[in-house]
């Protein structure tokens, strides 16, 4: 008996892939991808979406066997990613910014079959290439490897039906490692079936549902609106890169109704003089995650941009994570609001012990969205993992540091490992970052530690003005000073054009810590 789209999307577990086929039975003219002047309705993905996994299953490629996919976002990119899952392929979306070494690397830790790519990435690999020992297809019409086009089977082919199980892999994400060979988080099917907004209700996405999205394909900030909007049978805009006037064009034209940004987007749109102008009245709810989001800013959004702002707190791990309605809480824009639907969250100290509410712990959570864990790196996977001693029940660490108030908002502190430690004092970059916000020049900050002869570990900020603006470093350090204690003063702070971000705009505190050095003949 075939289910229909009410009854799939109401199931304990489905699939997208089945999803999709669904909405290409009831709507096959009804757009569902859109980038520059292209578009593929319903039918056309669904059909599309057939011959990939056609494809697959002829290069003897088997469910839960892995391909990898690194290009820039691209109907194309979308079609195999979204093939791949219907003949139960397990995707590594792998990012272009990442080193050659990490790429080769990460193609062969994933023991991906095929690895679809573009021009782009078949230049900057050029040197390392033959460690790739799987057959490439470009994406692009590129020699980048066997076009996609040959690739593909004849119009019309189809699949052997597979009967995909929640326990198997549906994308291995790597983490942002600096060296190395970064870590694979292979989520399952069951775990993406639970990140579906149509199942949870109230955020809106449906068959009338225009999503936009400007960060990569290859980032779980993206799929946790990509997915979720073809689910709903909805149409999603996709840009390559983003650009804020382009942004507010496309989403005057389509008439945006989702869109998903990371803070520094929000904080550049907004400042673009030309914002109110736009017609933005369609809009029906943002998402933003990835990186801190700064009460300021949030209040400017919803008072400037129609439609709801929900702000996500979670890891690409999984564990537990947390929503913030910010639109129906006001008063809570501090925080990143409260556990989301399923999830079971602690805050333990240094030591692992569960401490109380008010009081300031390492954030750990658990749901039923949670990794299988780390791919091929047990050893990794139970390093990831809190124990509770009263329970047994195993539990994510975030590293995240934060303090949970009596209604259970969550206010962040920092990553843990970012915590200073001057002279036996504990110091919380999130705090003197937003002090020096605080000066009405400063558009962004960053404090990190660096070793010190005196205190071990010392403040130094980093500091990007506004557009227009002008202030010296020692006039922002003195008005930093003078509004902290003893303890937390800094050091130094240096002045820069921007802060260096990762692609989804989290600061690379790395980075700056690594590359700092004090003024000559200064002693800290």
């Amino acid at each position: 008996m075939t289910k229909t789209l009410e009854q799939m999307m109401s199931a304990d577990f489905g699939t997208v892939p089945d999803l999709i086929r669904g909405h290409a039975a009831e709507r096959p003219d009804h757009p569902a991808l859109l980038q520059g002047g292209a578009s593929l309705s319903y039918g056309q993905l669904d059909a599309l979406m057939d011959r990939v996994a056609a494809g697959l299953q002829r290069d003897g490629i088997k469910p839960t066997e892995a391909i990898s996919i690194c290009a820039t976002t691209s109907i194309e990119y979308a079609v195999v990613f979204l093939g791949g899952l219907r003949a139960g392929v397990a995707v590594a979306p792998l990012a272009p910014s990442s080193t050659p070494d990490q790429l080769a690397g990460m193609v062969a830790d994933c023991g991906a079959k095929l690895f679809f790519l573009d021009a782009g990435v078949a230049k900057e690999m050029a040197g390392v290439m033959g460690e790739v020992k799987c057959p490439r297809i470009a994406l692009d019409a590129s020699d980048a490897g066997q076009a996609f086009e040959a690739w593909l089977p004849a119009v019309g082919a189809k699949p052997q039906p597979v009967e995909i199980d929640r326990k198997w892999p549906f994308n291995i994400i790597y983490s942002s490692g600096t060296t190395g060979t970064p870590k694979g988080i292979v989520q399952s099917h069951g775990m993406r079936w639970r990140h579906l907004a149509p199942r949870e209700g109230g955020i809106g996405y449906g068959p009338d549902a225009i999503g936009q999205i400007s960060t990569p394909l290859y980032s779980n900030t993206t799929l946790v609106c990509f997915f979720p909007t073809l689910a709903g049978g909805g149409s999603m805009v996709m840009m390559p890169k983003f650009d804020v006037v382009k942004f507010l064009e496309l989403a005057s034209i389509h008439r945006t109704t989702h869109a998903m940004l990371v803070p520094v987007q929000y904080r550049r749109l907004m400042e673009h003089p030309g914002f109110d102008s736009y017609d933005l009245s369609s809009f029906k709810m943002k998402f933003a995650t990835s990186a801190p989001f700064a009460a300021e800013l949030k209040a400017d959004v919803l008072k400037r941009w129609p439609g709801g702002l929900t702000e996500y707190y979670g890891m690409t791990e999984g564990g537990g994570g947390f929503v913030l309605f910010a639109h129906e809480h006001p008063d809570k824009l501090h925080t990143v609001g409260q556990p989301g639907m399923g999830a079971e969250i602690k805050m333990i100290d240094e030591e692992g012990h569960e401490v109380g509410v008010g009081e300031i712990g390492e954030i750990v959570g658990r749901s039923p969205a949670t990794m299988n864990g780390y791919h091929g790196r047990a050893d990794k996977t139970a390093e990831a993992q809190w124990t509770d001693p009263k329970t047994g029940l195993v539990y994510v660490r975030t590293g995240d540091v934060g303090r949970l108030d009596a209604e259970g908002f969550l206010t962040l502190m920092d990553r843990r490992k970012d915590m200073i430690i001057s002279g036996g004092f504990n110091i919380y970059p999130s705090d003197m970052e937003a002090v020096i916000l605080q000066h009405p020049a400063v558009a962004e900050a960053a404090v990190v530690g660096v070793p010190s002869d005196k205190w071990g570990e010392t403040p130094v900020a980093f500091v990007a003005l506004k557009p227009g603006e002008s202030a010296d470093a020692a006039e922002i350090k003195a008005f930093t000073n003078g509004k902290v204690g003893k303890t937390q003063r800094l050091a130094d702070l240096q002045l820069m054009d921007s802060l260096p971000r990762s692609h989804i705009g989290k600061v690379l505190k790395r980075e700056l810590r690594d590359a700092y050095k004090s003024p000559e003949g200064v002693s800290i």
